[in-house]
């Protein structure tokens, strides 16, 4: 059957890349709509949607944007591009979107795609994919970035094959998706954050969810992955969330290597949804030479080392307060009661007692303020229990508060 798959790119500087992609698609026997995003000039390849329409959308003329200032007319015609899109999907003319260039059209290409829901094939083929940008350009989405090597310039054997597989990996992609809108999960279906340092307790919460009849998902923490939970919670996804590691949150205020952004923990509150909390690793954080603000953790005591690159260390009282304050604007907004489970003898599995990172005299400093922060109506409860993080005993809580919630939203 044969499926639409829009191209992003610039046709007045990329035009016959663009027109061969589009050839190559439609070999393939699907239909492929160039959108074009050109600032510099007009044209000589003609576009199926023209950046006169792009910027018309965006409420403005190409002709202003190509003569006013280059970062501002790049956010208009994001901007018109995401309304377009969003149309497209929603009169069944989208079922693939393949950004193709350097790295402005690989960014905004991301930033268009941002818009389309989990299960839509998205590709950025570019020669740009340095470490710096890949992250940026993950971030929640179900990407693939394909590293072109040839610069757009010209046409010859090594950027035509290239071309040949971008064609063949977003036709392939399209040919083997589902319908996004197909994609639902069995009821009822519950995420739960997991990470190396909380295993055995997320392995026992799923074999307790399970046998009492939910579907378990489990999700790494990893900074990309919650991110990604929180997009899937947005549209919908999920009936309730076990979140044992949200340490994404106070993670992206110290720029650690698990940071998931500021909108962490936004989706599930904002839906209302059954969710129970624990506090995994919020008072430590990575201190090796891969992550952001080496020169504040690198050489902070005490430091546990994990392997070769990855150490751990303690966040400071301060800094546990300052994450506390942001823990308490996500809580404030709850619709519906939070559960918040708290392990007297240790968040994780390398901050048990005898251990360096042991220290539960400075972990009250993150209740302490997060209590003082929560507003009197803040439908949260606090619930300590004499354990560590990974006893059987505290997965059991977890499950028994989380059906508590879950019944209670019934």
């Amino acid at each position: 059957m044969a499926k639409t798959i829009v191209i992003l790119g610039t046709l007045d500087t990329k035009g016959e890349h663009l027109r061969l992609l589009k050839n190559l698609i439609q070999k393939r026997g699907h239909e492929a709509l160039i959108l074009d995003l050109s600032m510099g000039a007009v044209p000589v390849v003609p576009a199926d949607i023209p950046a006169s329409e792009i910027a018309r959308i965006a409420g403005h003329s190409i002709e202003q944007l190509m003569a006013g200032d280059r970062s501002v007319s790049t956010g208009v015609m994001i901007n018109g591009a995401q309304h377009k899109v969003a149309d497209l999907l929603s009169e069944g003319r989208l079922q693939g979107i393949v950004a193709m260039g350097g790295a402005s059209m690989a960014l905004m290409g991301r930033r268009i795609m941002a818009k389309l829901p989990f299960g839509i094939p998205k590709v950025i083929a570019t020669p740009a994919a340095m470490p710096t940008y890949i992250s940026e350009w993950f971030g929640e989405m179900d990407v693939v970035v394909m590293q072109t090597i040839m610069e757009y310039a010209g046409m010859h054997n090594l950027i035509t094959a290239a071309i040949s597989q971008v064609a063949g990996a977003v036709a392939g992609m399209v040919e083997e998706a589902p319908d996004h809108k197909s994609l639902k999960l069995p009821y009822p279906s519950v995420a739960v954050t997991q990470l190396g340092f909380n295993e055995k307790c997320a392995v026992k919460v799923k074999e307790l969810l399970e046998e009492k009849g939910f579907n378990v998902y489990p999700i790494h923490a990893n900074g990309i992955s919650d991110r990604s939970m929180e997009r899937l919670i947005d549209q919908g996804f999920f009936d309730g969330l076990i979140d044992i590691v949200p340490a994404g949150l106070i993670e992206e205020l110290f720029q650690g290597n698990r940071a998931a952004g500021m909108d962490r923990l936004g989706a599930p509150i904002e839906r209302g949804m059954p969710l129970v909390l624990a506090p995994c690793t919020l008072n430590a954080t990575g201190a090796g030479p891969t992550r952001r603000m080496k020169e504040r953790f690198i050489d902070r005591q005490p430091r546990l080392q994990i392997d070769s690159i990855r150490f751990m260390t303690r966040l400071t009282p301060d800094e546990m307060r300052q994450g506390a304050r942001l823990y308490a604007e996500k809580l404030n907004k709850a619709k519906s009661r939070v559960k918040f489970l708290v392990p007297l003898r240790g968040w994780s599995s390398i901050d048990r007692p005898g251990m360096a990172l042991y220290n539960p005299e400075e972990d009250r400093a993150f209740f302490d303020e997060l209590r003082t922060n929560l507003k009197p109506a803040a439908p949260v409860d606090f619930v300590e229990l004499d354990c560590n993080l990974e006893d059987p005993a505290f997965a059991g809580a977890l499950v028994d508060a989380f059906l508590e919630v879950f019944e209670r939203k019934q």
